[in-house]
């Protein structure tokens, strides 16, 4: 570029007639989310989404739930394969999985996608798995930002984040005040890794292993890239199920941490979760990764979900029936563990006994 020539925003590198274009290709999947409370009401495009809040009028005490998280570095792997129609459904996972923990039904979300350069079509399929998502999780997806950032990342790297919110009524707010001893502990089985640990993944399956995403696989049956893939399981409407015909004292979302360390986050002073390891079988994916990176099972346990996406806690006698909702649903599930006296353990929850199911 001459040096007489002015500077302008597109030589910066922001092209805004690319964001215009990806806006035109998004709406269509936007649409597909509109639960009635935002039905003709502003549209994609304004400064703020708008949801008809005259709907929470049917709660006697409305509760409002928020949350907000991204996916990490799972986006590379998608940048890296090219693939951007799934990460959105692990975008809604983060966080409308996070809202229903405490009994909240899932009302509107927000995204914030950020790229180095704008490229429409790539920037749809990424808003189309997060509308995707959102009719998976029974919400509306409202509004996002799009904002570019040449020299800050490279033309093809990404990232994407977002925030939710939902509703509880008051008397149905669930959580550590409704546990009981006694209680069973329901796992509900994850998808694979979901959204979480992906740098310890990738450290192993790149840089310790150095095998390439379109490695097949024979534990996976599939390629290497194709199972980091794999979205993240959605529960958001199997939990509100739950809710509907079984009295559940919790639920626990199973990410960073893990297991353990997530459970113990709604167990009361004075209790114990107990999880026995015997009752599953961890899918083939955290088995690769613990014996590729020679991964100590203890570390693969506090940063991997190892089979086990959400938990629920309920009374004895209502196992059951929560067994036989999710059953219904098609969400694999089984008794893991029970709740107890805190005894010689710290409050929290503990896995006890080998994975052998």
């Amino acid at each position: 570029m001459s040096e007489t020539t002015g500077a302008s925003y597109a030589s910066a590198g922001v092209d805004i007639e690319a964001g215009d274009r990806a806006v035109e290709l998004m709406k269509e999947w936007v649409k597909k989310t509109q639960r009635p409370e935002v039905a003709g009401l502003g549209g994609l495009g304004g400064f703020a989404g708008l949801f008809d809040a005259s709907a929470l009028k049917r709660f006697e005490r409305p509760l409002l739930a928020s949350a907000t998280d991204g996916v990490g570095t799972k986006v590379d792997v998608a940048r890296q394969m090219g693939v951007y129609d799934t990460i959105g459904h692990d975008l809604v996972a983060m966080v409308m999985d996070d809202i229903v923990v405490c009994g909240a039904e899932p009302l509107f979300m927000t995204d914030y996608i950020c790229v180095g350069k704008v490229h429409p079509e790539r920037v749809a399929a990424i808003v189309k798995g997060i509308a995707e998502g959102c009719v998976l999780a029974g919400c509306s997806l409202v509004g996002g930002e799009t904002a570019e950032h040449p020299g800050l990342l490279g033309p093809d790297d990404f990232d994407v984040a977002g925030a939710g919110t939902g509703a509880v009524e008051a008397d149905r707010l669930l959580g550590p005040d409704r546990i009981r001893k006694g209680d069973a502990v329901i796992a509900m089985a994850s998808s694979g890794l979901h959204s979480n640990g992906y740098s310890l993944v990738r450290h192993v399956v790149f840089d310790r292993a150095g095998w390439a995403l379109d490695r097949h696989v024979e534990e996976f049956g599939r390629t290497l890239g194709e199972e980091l893939l794999e979205p993240t399981k959605i529960y958001s409407l199997d939990c509100l199920a739950l809710t509907r015909t079984t009295d559940v004292h919790a639920f626990s979302h199973i990410t960073g941490g893990g297991l353990a360390a997530n459970l113990a986050r709604v167990i009361p002073d004075g209790l114990h979760a107990i999880v026995d390891r015997g009752t599953w079988t961890p899918g083939a994916v955290f088995d690769v990764v613990g014996k590729t990176g020679r991964v100590e099972r203890l570390e693969l346990e506090k940063t991997l979900n190892m089979g086990v996406g959400m938990i629920a806690i309920v009374p004895e006698e209502s196992a059951d029936a929560a067994l036989t909702t999710l059953a219904d649903r098609g969400v694999e599930a089984w008794v893991a563990g029970e709740i107890t006296d805190r005894g010689d353990h710290a409050t929290g929850a503990a896995l006890i006994g080998d994975h052998a199911k």
